[in-house]
């Protein structure tokens, strides 16, 4: 049997999951009323974030074993805000408050806002079911 080969490192998921957080805030943004797609957009986004603050240890190891410890530190307190947000929205998204997971949406976007997304993006639509795959959990 052969190696596995992983071509996606977790800087390039990482990358790859706030670009499609940022396409489904703007998508969440223009929603006019609480439905299933709003739902879905709010628990990918949770969803994601979670992802992202997974990935950071995964990131940082690699750092560690060679001794920058400080270099490790700091990344680890960049992107600190992303599990306290995913556990606050899936909190929000449970009790359908709304008022409250606009607020969360505002903070990612003001963390996120560096992140630039091309017109002609093929990232598609990867926020559907993922409601039903948070309370699956």
């Amino acid at each position: 049997m052969g190696r596995v080969l992983n071509f996606e490192s977790a800087g390039r998921a990482r990358t790859k999951t706030t670009k499609a957080i940022v396409k489904a805030m703007r998508e969440l943004m223009l929603q006019q009323e609480a439905n299933q797609k709003t739902k879905d957009l709010a628990a990918f986004i949770a969803i994601g974030l979670a992802e992202i603050h997974e990935s950071v240890d995964v990131s940082v190891s690699a750092w560690e074993k060679r001794g920058y410890w400080v270099k490790a530190d700091r990344f680890r307190l960049e992107w600190e805000w992303s599990k306290q947000f995913s556990d606050e929205l899936v909190t929000h998204l449970l009790r359908n408050d709304w008022q409250q997971i606009a607020i969360i949406i505002a903070k990612t976007a003001q963390k996120l806002n560096h992140i630039q997304i091309s017109a002609n993006n093929r990232i598609g639509e990867p926020w559907l079911g993922a409601f039903d795959k948070l309370m699956n959990k």
